[in-house]
């Protein structure tokens, strides 16, 4: 069966260690952009974050941010989906997190919201290129329904919220490890295989003709709804046990390669 949507993870999938997209990556990409294939970026990361990369790119096509809590056209902007997550639950995670005294950060219209800049808070700004908007305790408040929340903490603690979180939660809301030490909550019908379909079907393409790369926890469910579902040599042990296919890792050009092997060859 052809390939004719691909939808790729950005970090530690398309992105290598030093976030970049390597120019084998490009090319790949670029090559099958002019076979008539279309691909996407479907990532955790806000949109903003995202668009820079589909610009580099060269990509006219809507993209799946937020694990799917949005959908958003690169040139034109045009929302095709949005999903935040309800503001009483928010509320009621923001309230759990401050118990727990959890570091928390908040996403709403695009913008990064936190109690106050920190390790976290730089690291994330570092890495996504986003600035971090320091607002006291009026985060816990959340005067908007958030796109997403973000909980982050060390290995063990960032596996201790999800235990809470899912316990207390359970399937009112998605929650997602994507890093080690990053824990995603989103709406419970917004998660990167949902927003893959909803797009699929959108552009009259088929499961079967839908490759999804990725590696982390958030990647799972667009794993498992492709027809081709890629994982990263640096994947978790879940994503590897799902994934129909396995490619390079990160650092090796994992994406060129499924992409010049499934999608080119």
């Amino acid at each position: 069966m052809t390939i004719k949507l691909i939808a790729i993870d950005l970090d530690d999938t398309l992105l290598d260690s030093k976030l970049a997209v390597s120019p084998r990556a490009c090319e790949a990409i670029r090559q099958a952009v002019a076979k008539g294939i279309t691909v996407t970026i479907a990532t955790g990361r806000m949109y903003c974050s995202a668009l820079a990369y589909a610009k580099q790119l060269k990509l006219d096509v809507p993209l799946i941010t937020y694990n799917g809590g949005l959908i958003k056209a690169c040139l034109s902007g045009e929302v095709l989906m949005h999903r935040p997550v309800e503001r009483e639950l928010a509320l009621a995670v923001l309230a759990l997190c401050r118990e727990n005294g959890w570091y928390i950060q908040t996403y709403i219209n695009d913008k990064l919201y936190v109690k106050e800049c920190n390790d976290y808070s730089s690291y994330y700004s570092r890495m996504s290129g986003a600035p971090a908007n320091a607002i006291g305790d009026r985060l816990y408040a959340a005067e908007q329904a958030p796109t997403k929340m973000l909980i982050m903490s060390t290995e063990e603690g960032t596996k201790e919220a999800y235990r809470t979180v899912k316990e207390q939660f359970g399937d009112k809301l998605t929650m997602a490890i994507s890093k080690p030490t990053f824990m995603e909550i989103t709406h419970p019908l917004a998660n990167k295989g949902l927003a893959l379909a909803y797009l699929a079907d959108k552009l009259g393409i088929k499961q079967e003709e839908v490759m999804a790369v990725g590696d982390s926890g958030n990647d799972l469910p667009m794993i498992q709804y492709a027809g081709w579902g890629v994982a990263m040599d640096n994947a978790s042990a879940a994503v590897k046990a799902a994934a129909r296919l396995g490619t390079l890792n990160n650092d090796a050009d994992g994406v060129a390669e499924a992409i010049e092997k499934y999608a080119l060859s």
